[in-house]
């Protein structure tokens, strides 16, 4: 027998996401309730500048009450496909479309609770062409060559889960070639 999803409720409808509890039976034949984060699919890019800095972003996040150094990311609309959003998001963030965005990956963040999928792009041939930036963010921008973000990974200045398994896909896939 396999975990089977038996209900479905809602718990609560926010604007970021919603919550449901899950009624579901368990292998053994018990069944239990789980608590389940309702997200919308999300991006992470990294992108190269012409001279091979990534670029990155520094952001206040609720979670960790602090700033936190990021790839640059956001959540998709809905009807949004990975790439479009990506294309999108890399302009709001950072001020930049890319000519060549490549999907290397996807994770999944927090799946004992949350079903958001985060799919992971290459984002090259930068060009200056920015969009309004959403009006609750408060974003720096920086750009660090490969060096210095792994010194920075090493040292754990960058603490973000995304971006680090961003990183980690990428140099797999560099160790690959």
């Amino acid at each position: 027998m396999e975990h089977k999803i038996t209900n479905r409720s809602a718990a609560y409808k926010g604007s970021a996401f919603n919550v449901e509890i899950l009624e579901v039976n368990l292998p053994d034949g018990r069944k239990r309730n789980y608590d389940l984060v309702d997200h919308n699919n999300s991006v992470t890019m990294i992108p190269f500048d012409a001279d091979g800095n990534i670029y990155f972003v520094k952001q206040y996040r609720m979670g960790s009450e602090s700033k936190l150094l990021e790839l640059p990311a956001g959540v998709m609309e809905k009807h949004e496909s990975p790439r479009d959003c990506a294309a999108r998001e890399l302009q709001e963030e950072i001020g930049m479309a890319a000519g060549d965005l490549t999907r290397i990956g996807a994770v999944y963040l927090a799946p004992g609770y949350s079903n958001e999928l985060n799919f992971i792009f290459l984002a090259k041939d930068l060009k200056n062409n920015p969009l309004e930036e959403d009006d609750d963010e408060f974003i720096s921008i920086h750009a660090y060559s490969p060096g210095d973000v792994t010194r920075m990974i090493r040292s754990g200045d960058i603490r973000d889960s995304k971006s680090l398994a961003a990183l980690h896909i990428l140099a797999q896939r560099q160790e690959n070639n």
